[in-house]
C-alpha cells in the first residue's frame, strides 16, 4: 500500500516485482520524495537509510532498487527515505544535483523549516524520531574520482562500526552546513557514506554490499573491538569560491577564469599532499578569490594556500577531499575541503 502526506509518500514493504526492472523504472513508480518500510525478523528494532538527497549521486538508489527486488527480509526493520527523485528523473536522468529553483536538499535539515525541502525534511525527522532506529546511513557520491569514506559529526565505536561496512576512512566534522546527521547527533548513530564517483559501477556495488550488510547483520554492534582498522580524519576546511568569481579546470592558467584548477585534480583526492604542491594557478586577484573557513569561523585561506610566479601552491600538508573538475559544481557548492595534517 502506498500513501502521502503532503510533501511525502509513504510505501509500506514493497513486493520485488512491484519496484520495476530498472532504476528509472523504480523512480517513475516512486513518483517523488517517498519513505519505504520494509519489515524485518525483530520488529522491536529499526535501522533507516537514506540516499538521493542530490539528484546526480545515484549509487544508494541502485543500491536500494537491487536490494528490494531480492526480496530478502532484514533482520530488523528497515526504512529508506528517497529525495531528489525530480532532479534524478530530470533529463538527461542523474545530471541534476536539485531542480532549478529548488534548494539543496542536504542543506535543508534545520529550522527554519520552509519550503517544500524544508517541509520533507522535518517530516523526515518525525518519522525518524517516531521509529527511533538503532542507526542510520546516508549514501553519497562523489562528482570526482574518490575512494569512498564516511562521514560523522561524533567521534564513536559506533560511527566507526557504521564506517566498517563500506570503508576503512572516517572523517569526522566540526563544520555545520544543515545536514541531516547534525539533526540527529545526538539522537542516533549516523554517518554520511561518499561511496566513489557518480558514475562509476564499483560506487554502486560498493553501496549494495554496504546496506545489505547494514540490513542482514542482527547484531551491527557486536564488533566495535574491531575497528582499529578505521583511520579516522578531523576537522576539514571548507575551500569556496568567492561569489561571482570563476573556476576553470586545464593544464596551464586559463585567461578567462580567477583561479584555474589541474584538469586532473580529483585524483588529488585522499593523497598526502605535502608542503609545495602545485594545485593550480591564480588569477590577477590571487588569494582574494577564496575562502578557507574552518567550524570556528576563522578563514585560513592564507595559511593553507601560497602563490610563486602566478602557481597556485599549497602551503601546508594535508589531504584534499571533495575535489571536483566540474567548474559549476564547483563555484555553487564548494571547491573542496582541505584535511591539515595538523589541526589546531
Amino acid at each position: 500500500m502506498k500513501h502521502q502526506s503532503e510533501v511525502l509518500r509513504i510505501w509500506e514493504h514493497p513486493r520485488p516485482e512491484e519496484v520495476g526492472d530498472s532504476v528509472e523504472e523504480f523512480l517513475r513508480l516512486l513518483g517523488g520524495p517517498t519513505w519505504i518500510e520494509i519489515p524485518g525478523k525483530d520488529q522491536s528494532r529499526s535501522r533507516a537509510i537514506v540516499t538521493l538527497l542530490h539528484g546526480n549521486e545515484p549509487s544508494g538508489v541502485h543500491a536500494i532498487h537491487q536490494w528490494l527486488r531480492l526480496g530478502n527480509q532484514p533482520q530488523v526493520n528497515v526504512a529508506c527515505f528517497l529525495g531528489a527523485i525530480d532532479a534524478a528523473l530530470a533529463p538527461p536522468g542523474f545530471a541534476l544535483r536539485t531542480l532549478p529553483g529548488h534548494k539543496d536538499l542536504n542543506r535543508c535539515w534545520k529550522a527554519p523549516f520552509d519550503g517544500t525541502e524544508g517541509r520533507m525534511a522535518q517530516e523526515v525527522l518525525d518519522q525518524l524520531r517516531l521509529m527511533k532506529p538503532e542507526a542510520l546511513i546516508d549514501l553519497h557520491n562523489t562528482s570526482g574520482r574518490s575512494p569512498s569514506y564516511a562521514i560523522t559529526t561524533q567521534t564513536g565505536n559506533k560511527q566507526k562500526t557504521l564506517t566498517s561496512l563500506f570503508s576503512d576512512q572516517l572523517v569526522i566534522t566540526d563544520l555545520r552546513l544543515g545536514a541531516l546527521m547534525e539533526a540527529i547527533e545526538f539522537e542516533i548513530p549516523t554517518i554520511a557514506v561518499e561511496c566513489g564517483e557518480y558514475h562509476d559501477p564499483q560506487s554502486h556495488q560498493l553501496a549494495f554490499d554496504g546496506i545489505n550488510r547494514f540490513a542482514q547483520t542482527d547484531d551491527l554492534f557486536s564488533n566495535e573491538i574491531e575497528n582499529s582498522n578505521i583511520t579516522v580524519f578531523e576537522h576539514p576546511v571548507r575551500i569556496e569560491l568567492q561569489k561571482g568569481r570563476i573556476v576553470a579546470y586545464g593544464t596551464s592558467p586559463i585567461t578567462t577564469a580567477d583561479l584555474t584548477l589541474r584538469a586532473d585534480a580529483d585524483k588529488l583526492n585522499f593523497d598526502m599532499l605535502y608542503f609545495g604542491e602545485q594545485i593550480g594557478w591564480a588569477g590577477p586577484d590571487e588569494l582574494n578569490v577564496l575562502t578557507a573557513f574552518d567550524a570556528k569561523g576563522n578563514n585560513r585561506v592564507k595559511e593553507i594556500f601560497s602563490i610563486n610566479k602566478g602557481q597556485l601552491h599549497l602551503a601546508q600538508a594535508g589531504r584534499i577531499l571533495m575535489m571536483t573538475t566540474d567548474p559549476i559544481m564547483a563555484s555553487t557548492d564548494c571547491l573542496f575541503y582541505f584535511l591539515p595534517a595538523t589541526n589546531r
